[in-house]
C-alpha cells in the first residue's frame, strides 16, 4: 500500500484497513482509494470550465493546476469557488511556459519564455550539465512558490508529460517540493491489462512496449519516494490512451478497479473551435468531460465502493 502507516484509506464511515492481512481472525477486505484528476488546469479557459462543472458534478476529485499557464489565474479563481476540488501542481519541464522570465533561463526556454518538447535530449542535458540543472531547480523552486502564493492547499505534485520519471527532476522535486510542504506525488505505473485490454479496444503494442519500458524508472521512482516519507498511488490509469478516456474507458476501468491507491486522470475541455495546443490535436477533450458527466461512471463509481477524494484524504 503506497500511503504508508498501519492504517489506510479511511473515511467518510469507512471502516479504517489494518496493516495486518488477519483483522479479527479473516482476512482484510481489500479496500480502494479512487482520485479522479483533471490535468492541465488553467492552460486555457475551456478546461477550467469543464473542471467547475465535472467537480460539482461529484466524479472529478482533484486538479493539477500549471501555474504558469495563460488561464492559470481564472482556474484558481474557479478552485476558491470548489471547495471539494483537491488541487495539485501540474509542473511544466516540457512543451509548455516557464514561469521564470527567459533571462533567468536561457538554457531551458526559447525566445517565448516556452520549454520544448524534446525530452529525450532535454532529459540527458538535465543530466550532464551543472549549469542547466542549476536553471531546472531555479525553475522548479518558482513553480512551487507561485502555486504558495495562490492560498491553495497543495494536494499532490506531477509533471507535464509525466517528466518526473526522471531521476534527475524527481530528486529536484523532492528536494524543492518538501520545503513547500508537498506530501504526495503521482507515480505513472499503468496496470499492464490495461495497455493489452480487448473488449474496447486498447492502444496496442507501442503502449505495451511503452509500459515495460518505464517498469524500471517506476520502481525506483517508488523507492525514492518510500525513502522520503511522500504518498503516492498505487497505479494509475490514463497514461497509454491520453486524452481518450471517453465513458466506455472508464467504465471498464472502474469495473476492474484493483485494491489500493488509484489515480485516473483526463483531460477535460468543452468545445473549442480548434485545438487547445497543437500537441493536444487528437485529444477527445469534450469525449472526456461527457464521461465526467455521465450517470453510468457515476454508477460505476458508486459499484465500486471505492472512497473518493484527492491525495490529501487518504489517512497517513
Amino acid at each position: 500500500m503506497a500511503v504508508g502507516g498501519g492504517v489506510a484509506l479511511a473515511g467518510d464511515g469507512a471502516e479504517p484497513v489494518s496493516a495486518d492481512p488477519l483483522v479479527g481472525g479473516a482476512p482484510a477486505a481489500p479496500k480502494r482509494f479512487l482520485i479522479v484528476t483533471a490535468d492541465d488546469f488553467g492552460i486555457h479557459e475551456a478546461v477550467n470550465e469543464a473542471v467547475s462543472a465535472a467537480s460539482r458534478a461529484g466524479v472529478l476529485t482533484a486538479a493539477s493546476l500549471m501555474v504558469g499557464a495563460p488561464a492559470a489565474p481564472d482556474a484558481v479563481r474557479r478552485a476558491r469557488e470548489l471547495p471539494q476540488l483537491r488541487v495539485g501542481l501540474h509542473l511544466v519541464l516540457a512543451d509548455g511556459l516557464a514561469v521564470l522570465p527567459r533571462e533567468q533561463i536561457p538554457d531551458l526556454v526559447d525566445e517565448h519564455g516556452r520549454f520544448g518538447d524534446g525530452m529525450w535530449l532535454d532529459g540527458v542535458r538535465y543530466f550532464a550539465l551543472p549549469g542547466v540543472r542549476r536553471q531546472l531547480e531555479a525553475e522548479i523552486r518558482a513553480q512551487f512558490a507561485a502555486f504558495a502564493r495562490t492560498g491553495l492547499v497543495l494536494d499532490h505534485v506531477n509533471a507535464h508529460k509525466h517528466f518526473h520519471l526522471h531521476p534527475t527532476l524527481l530528486g529536484m522535486i523532492v528536494r524543492v517540493g518538501r520545503e513547500f510542504g508537498m506530501g504526495a506525488v503521482r507515480v505513472p505505473h499503468e496496470p499492464l491489462w490495461y495497455s493489452t485490454r480487448g473488449a474496447s479496444g486498447g492502444p496496442g503494442l507501442g503502449a505495451v512496449a511503452a509500459n515495460a519500458f518505464l517498469l524500471p524508472w517506476v520502481a525506483l521512482m517508488k523507492a525514492r519516494l518510500r525513502a522520503a516519507g511522500i504518498a503516492h498511488n498505487d497505479q494509475v490509469f490514463g497514461l497509454a490512451n491520453t486524452g481518450q478516456v471517453d465513458e466506455n474507458t472508464l467504465v471498464e476501468v472502474l469495473a476492474k478497479l484493483p485494491p489500493g491507491v488509484t489515480e485516473v486522470y483526463l483531460h477535460p475541455a468543452v468545445d473549442t473551435p480548434g485545438p487547445i495546443t497543437s500537441t493536444m490535436a487528437d485529444y477527445r477533450h469534450s469525449a472526456e468531460l461527457a464521461a465526467l458527466l455521465s450517470p453510468r461512471v457515476a454508477g460505476a463509481v458508486a459499484a465500486t465502493g471505492a472512497i473518493l477524494g484527492g491525495y490529501g484524504d487518504i489517512p497517513r
